[in-house]
């Protein structure tokens, strides 16, 4: 990786950092309501053929250059059948059998993968602070997507309960949600070895567009009226989904994930429930519950401390600062120094010569 620094540069470019996560979880919004109106794959392909177009179209006015190599676009393929088609088509296909909250729920958890991919492929520091950012994120966006009994009935260490909400879940579609959510972050952490090949924006719209096209295929094969009875607001819905909720969140995000810490910047994505409760209350009622919003400021928290892992102070820090001398005092009481031995040594052996 370009930078391999344990925390992401703010100064400038939080807007451009949060971006992603605020077009992610405000399409989810806005493709509430047209998802009974279509089909998963058909749905899944307007996302990201023409996001990838109009990426490739930005690229080509910044003039970033085009892939050259066999191994850029093997590495790009790879990366599109991964991050494009498994992810675009699990979550696609979960969306139909998941509700909302559930599903934002396992899609957020890619982070912990992700941290746990890099600290194994690239040696990223995680440390105590890291690892319990992690799962504090994971309790936080728990309390904000589950119903607030599951959530409260895992806090009880209620079993007997969990465990036929948990036969629920994987006769919905809430396994597809965590295959998409390993998809995604598998593909996150193949970024930095696809940009050593090719430009991360340029490699970002082509794996758009390859992995788009197989799920049109899919779509012509197997699903029926997909777009038919979309009325204008849903097309309309679907275009703001695939600017700003594809284009411009997938152009920014591997963007970053080619030059800055992965684990890092996926801990960001604990931020896309939140504006997704947030928009989905301003714009479809939804109200947060006291959970929810318990949830919500756990999971800032967690962020402060995925972000700041290693500057904030552990034990074995504060072990480190101690000074070595007067760590042997103390832990040696009366025992002489052994420099003061060596020099007593000295000292006798003058006398007896």
């Amino acid at each position: 990786m370009a930078n391999n620094s344990n925390h992401l540069e703010w100064n400038g470019q939080a807007f451009f950092l949060l971006a992603p996560f605020f077009f992610w979880g405000t399409a989810m919004v806005a493709m509430k309501g047209v998802i009974p109106h279509t089909t998963p794959f058909f749905m899944a392909g307007v996302r990201l053929v023409p996001a990838g177009l109009l990426l490739l179209l930005a690229a080509a006015i910044a003039k970033r250059p085009q892939p050259q190599t066999l191994k850029a676009w093997l590495w790009i393929g790879l990366f599109a059948l991964v991050d494009g088609a498994l992810f675009q088509g699990f979550l696609a296909s979960g969306l139909v059998k998941t509700g909302a909250g559930l599903g934002s729920v396992a899609i957020d958890s890619q982070p912990l993968v992700v941290a746990v991919l890099s600290w194994l492929l690239f040696g990223e520091f995680i440390g105590f602070w890291g690892w319990l950012g992690l799962a504090t994120g994971l309790i936080g966006i728990s309390a904000i997507g589950l119903p607030d009994e599951w959530f409260l009935a895992a806090l009880n260490l209620d079993f007997v309960a969990t465990s036929v909400n948990i036969d629920r879940v994987f006769q919905q579609g809430e396994w597809l949600m965590l295959l998409a959510a390993l998809s995604m972050a598998i593909g996150t952490v193949m970024m930095p070895k696809v940009s050593e090949y090719a430009d991360p924006v340029v490699a970002t719209g082509w794996h758009m567009i390859l992995g788009g096209l197989p799920l049109f295929g899919i779509s012509a094969a197997i699903e029926s009226q997909p777009w038919q009875q979309l009325a204008p607001t849903d097309w309309l819905a679907l275009s703001y989904a695939t600017v700003f909720g594809s284009a411009v969140a997938y152009g920014l995000f591997f963007y970053f994930a080619a030059r800055g810490n992965l684990t890092s910047l996926s801990s960001l994505t604990f931020f896309t429930p939140i504006f997704a409760l947030l928009f989905g209350y301003v714009f479809l009622g939804e109200v947060l519950t006291p959970v929810q919003w318990v949830g919500a400021s756990v999971t800032l928290v967690s962020v402060y401390l995925i972000e700041r892992r290693d500057r904030l102070p552990c034990f074995s820090d504060w072990r480190k600062s101690q000074p070595a001398t007067e760590s042997a005092s103390v832990l040696e009481g009366s025992r002489v120094p052994a420099s003061k031995a060596s020099s007593e040594d000295s000292e006798s052996k003058v006398l007896r010569s």
